[in-house]
C-alpha cells in the first residue's frame, strides 16, 4: 500500500538537506556511517527519515556531519533509514512520501523480518537490522502531523524513561507500547528486552515541516550524546545543551485507538497535547460506535490523519 496523498493544512518552513553525499558507506549499507572512538564505551545510533516526509531528523545528522561530531568514546552511528521515500519527497504533495509501499515503522517484529512479505520498507529494514541490533542506545528522530507539543517516546520499560530523563527534552515523555499495525524499530529485539541494558527513544520533534522541529532535533540529539557521555562535552556546552533543560512530566498511555471500522471520525479538532479534564468526554465516531475518555485528565497524544481499520486513530495517556 503506498503512502496517499493528503491535503497539506502547514506552511512548508523546512526542507530537508540533500543526502546525496552520505550514500557512501564505511560500513557497506548505504547512507549508514559509523565512527569509532580509541576509549571503549557503548554503541549509540541516531536515525533519522524511517518516514520519507519528515526532514528534521535529515537536519540533525546533516548538522553532526557537517560538524564532524565524533565519538569521544563508544562507537557514533548515524543512519538515513527509509531513503527511497525521502529521495521521492516532493514539497508540492509533502503527505505523499512518507512510505514507498508500507510504513518502515511497522515493520519491526522478528516474524515479518524473517516471513515472505516483500516492499521497499522490508527490504531496506532487512538490510539495515544487523545494525540495529547492534546498538546499544538509539534516538529514532520522527515529527508530526499537526502543529502540537514535542513528545518523547520512551517504550513501557523504566529503562526508555530514563534515557529519556538522561536526554532531558521535550518536557512531555511518554510511556507507550506502540501500535496494532505492527512493530517500531525502538522496540526492536533488546530495546523490548525488559533485563537487557539496550535502550531506545522515539522524539516527536514537532509539526514535520516546522522549522522548529528541526532545532529541537539537533539539540535532543546533542543532549541525548552528551547525556550518554558519548562526545566530547564542549559540544553540548558551547550550544548551552549541558544544563537542565525545562522540568519533564511522565504520561503513559493506557489505551491506544485502534480503527476497527471504515470510517473514523473525531468530534473536535484536535490535534495533539490536550488534556481532557472529564472521563466520559466523547472524542469521536469509530462507524457507529462512540469513543470517549476513559479517564479524568486524558492527555491525547498525536491524533492521526491516516484513518483507515487497523490504524492508531489516537493514544490516550495518563499521568504516571
Amino acid at each position: 500500500m503506498s503512502s496517499p496523498s493528503m491535503q497539506n493544512e502547514y506552511p512548508i518552513e523546512l526542507v530537508g538537506p540533500d543526502i546525496a553525499a552520505y550514500e557512501a558507506s564505511n560500513i557497506g549499507i548505504p547512507y549508514i556511517s559509523s565512527f569509532e572512538a580509541s576509549r571503549p564505551g557503548p554503541h549509540v545510533m541516531i536515525s533519522a527519515v524511517v518516514h520519507g516526509n519528515e526532514p528534521a531528523g535529515a537536519v540533525a545528522i546533516d548538522w553532526l556531519m557537517r560538524e564532524k561530531i565524533r565519538p569521544s568514546r563508544g562507537t557514533l552511528t548515524l543512519a538515513f533509514m527509509n531513503v527511497d521515500a525521502y529521495l521521492r519527497y516532493d514539497p508540492n504533495d509533502p503527505n505523499a512520501t512518507r512510505w514507498v509501499d508500507e510504513d518502515f515503522n511497522r515493520v519491526w517484529a522478528q516474524d515479518v523480518l524473517d516471513g515472505d512479505r516483500d516492499s521497499s520498507e522490508l527490504r531496506r529494514a532487512r538490510k539495515v537490522r544487523p545494525v540495529v541490533a547492534s546498538v546499544d542506545y538509539l534516538l529514532d528522530i520522527h515529527t508530526m502531523q499537526h502543529l502540537a507539543p514535542p513528545v518523547m517516546m520512551a517504550g513501557w520499560l523504566d529503562k526508555g524513561v530514563a534515557l529519556a530523563r538522561r536526554a532531558g527534552v521535550p518536557e512531555l515523555i511518554i510511556a507507550d507500547r506502540g501500535h496494532a499495525a505492527g512493530l517500531r524499530m525502538r522496540d526492536h529485539g533488546a530495546f523490548a528486552e525488559p533485563d537487557a541494558e539496550n535502550a531506545a527513544l522515539l522524539i516527536e520533534c514537532g509539526q514535520h515541516w516546522q522549522a522548529s522541529s528541526a532545532d529541537l532535533a539537533i539539540e535532543s540529539t546533542v543532549r541525548f550524546l552528551h547525556g550518554l557521555g558519548s562526545i566530547d562535552p564542549a559540544v553540548a556546552e558551547s550550544e548551552g545543551w549541558d544544563g537542565p533543560a525545562a522540568p519533564q512530566s511522565h504520561w503513559v498511555v493506557r489505551e491506544a485507538i485502534t480503527i476497527e471500522s471504515e470510517k473514523f471520525t473525531f468530534a473536535d479538532k484536535f490535534s495533539g497535547g490536550e488534556i481532557l479534564p472529564a472521563a466520559g468526554t466523547l472524542l469521536g465516531h469509530d462507524g457507529d460506535r462512540e469513543v470517549r475518555t476513559p479517564f479524568d485528565d486524558c492527555l491525547l497524544i498525536m491524533p492521526s490523519k491516516r484513518l483507515w481499520r487497523g490504524q492508531t486513530a489516537v493514544r490516550l495517556a495518563q499521568r504516571g
